[in-house]
């Protein structure tokens, strides 16, 4: 891709007395022909999309058909004389994706989120996210380097192997919960299913972020403590600024007085920069936007959101919603185009194909320990159903960020190296997409998890006692267990968190009182994400 882009810069350059004055209206016309292709795609996967919903056709989601159409389109115009042109206008880079394809994509992810079944599954979601996906990566990052020693896949240094799994363990379950979302499923696996794939895109950007400063100061003789230093200032410092951008929206929607006729269009236009202020603060600061507007999303729901007077809450919520759904449909039709048109290393295939079977033992690894750690502190009828772990085994679909952070690798890594886990990313994508995807329906029904109970509200479903929400723990501990009694700890601290929010914080920041933001807690949305969810919510 660098070279293509240095190529297409060269060509930018080209003077006007150079191109005899016919250059700038041809390139006119590429450029049209191109972004009318794009908008083609995306008319064509909307209504496919539909027509398949409509239909309840579930071996091919939508966001497999997006797939597919940019897989055919960008085939046809590799074997076409057009090539050069479309490519040239269809292309972008990693800086295009990060600064506008991923932001409402990741904000919407957050802002979707229904804060009951998040916060009840608070702790499980919590270990699931961080500390499984940290299993998860290293996990990966130790077979790849051991299947590269023992000459099994193409050979890269340790702190390459650990980038791969970092990027390869963010999971977008987008097709899984859509299919979800249409059958009925418990609502507490849907809750964990969706929690954990949007706290994972941020766990496993600041992984890979650290462990490109790991690899970029590798001479300078890095210890362990620093690499947790690094990690911690990264996550810990992008979520302070994305709840600190949030909780400031909140007490000006509070006291600014804007939810009035007349001043609901600034109302909005306010509403709809913080999320970019909160990205763009964390990026001027040296940490992630990505971790910062996905913890604005979700503290600007909770709490700014029911400041805003209902017209706007209705615009912002469908604006949001818009903006994400475009973004990720067109995220998945350019994956499918690009791995039409780009270059890729197929020399590895031994590298692409091991690669899936250790994503595999290393998402096992990371979805049965962490919920064996969970189930030691749940009475036996809250415990996670090994039929549950089984359905969240099978919904680590990969996706948008994988995709992005391995269109990054190519530049961060040296020739060859960034360019082989580019194509087996894609490769992973792609097969996870369409085959996992096209197969979740069966993978429901053999698991008899369908119709558990989607269809109730969220009261109604979270304060039965069949579900396995954070319990209250009154009973006595078991005395010589010290893992459990932690555990234990960590979970009556989210109870904790929901008093604390219900008497203080939702008081402080809101217009209304806890009782009364319980009491508007809406449904299940039927647009939710999967790590990157926009597609998801027009899919569903």
């Amino acid at each position: 891709m660098s070279m293509e882009y240095e190529h297409q810069l060269m060509a930018m350059q080209i003077s006007p007395a150079d191109a005899h004055g016919t250059t700038p209206g041809k390139e006119q016309q590429a450029a049209g022909v191109g972004i009318l292709l794009q908008i083609m795609m995306l008319v064509l996967s909307f209504v496919l999309g539909h027509v398949l919903r409509r239909h309840k056709f579930y071996y091919l989601p939508e966001a497999s058909a997006s797939l597919l159409i940019g897989l055919i389109v960008g085939g046809l115009a590799n074997i076409s004389n057009t090539e050069t042109n479309i490519r040239t206008w269809f292309n972008f880079h990693e800086e295009f994706f990060f600064l506008f394809l991923l932001p409402p994509i990741i904000f919407q992810s957050g802002f979707s989120l229904s804060p009951k079944p998040f916060f009840s599954n608070f702790g499980a979601i919590v270990t699931f996210a961080i500390l499984g996906t940290l299993i998860s990566s290293v996990v990966t990052g130790i077979l790849v380097y051991l299947g590269g020693l023992i000459y099994l896949t193409y050979r890269l240094p340790f702190v390459e192997c650990l980038m791969f799994g970092a990027l390869i363990s963010a999971t977008d379950p987008v097709t899984v919960l859509s299919i979800f979302q249409e059958l009925g499923t418990d609502m507490n696996l849907y809750a964990l299913v969706f929690g954990e794939s949007v706290l994972n895109d941020a766990m496993a950007i600041s992984l890979y972020r650290t462990m490109s400063l790991v690899r970029s100061h590798a001479s300078s003789g890095q210890n362990f403590f620093m690499v947790i230093v690094r990690f911690l200032e990264t996550f810990v410092g992008s979520m302070s600024a994305g709840v600190g951008v949030g909780f400031t929206s909140a007490l000006l929607f509070k006291y600014a007085g804007l939810d009035i006729d007349n001043l609901q269009n600034l109302e909005c236009c306010l509403f709809v920069l913080f999320p970019y202020f909160s990205y763009m603060l964390a990026e001027g600061l040296g940490l992630s936007g990505i971790v910062s507007i996905l913890f604005t999303g979700i503290v600007m729901k909770h709490y700014t959101y029911s400041n805003l007077s209902e017209n706007s809450q209705r615009f912002v919520s469908s604006f949001f919603h818009l903006i994400s759904s475009l973004a990720e449909t067109f995220v998945f039709i350019y994956m499918g185009f690009d791995i039409a048109m780009e270059q890729h290393s197929w020399s590895h295939v031994g590298f692409i194909f091991f690669s899936i079977i250790f994503i595999g033992v290393a998402r096992a690894a990371n979805v049965f320990s962490c919920a064996y750690l969970v189930n030691l502190v749940r009475p036996a009828h809250r415990q996670i159903p090994l039929k549950h772990q089984r359905a969240l085994w099978y919904s680590g679909l990969r996706g948008a960020m994988a995709f992005a952070l391995a269109l990054q690798s190519v530049h961060d890594l040296p020739e060859g190296h960034g360019q082989t886990i580019f194509t087996a990313t894609t490769a992973i994508i792609v097969l996870t997409v369409l085959l996992i995807g096209g197969s979740t329906g069966t993978m429901l029904e053999a698991l008899q998890v369908v119709g558990d109970g989607l269809e109730g509200t969220l009261g109604e479903s979270f304060e039965g006692n069949n579900g396995y929400i954070a319990p209250s723990y009154n009973e006595e501990a078991s005395s010589g267990n010290r893992i459990k009694m932690k555990l234990k700890e960590f979970h009556q601290s989210t109870a904790s968190f929901t008093a604390l929010d219900r008497n203080y914080l939702t008081p402080f920041f809101t217009s209304q009182n806890g009782d009364e933001v319980e009491e508007l807690d809406e449904p299940m949305p039927s647009s939710a994400r999967g790590g990157f969810q926009g597609h998801g919510q027009h899919s569903r």
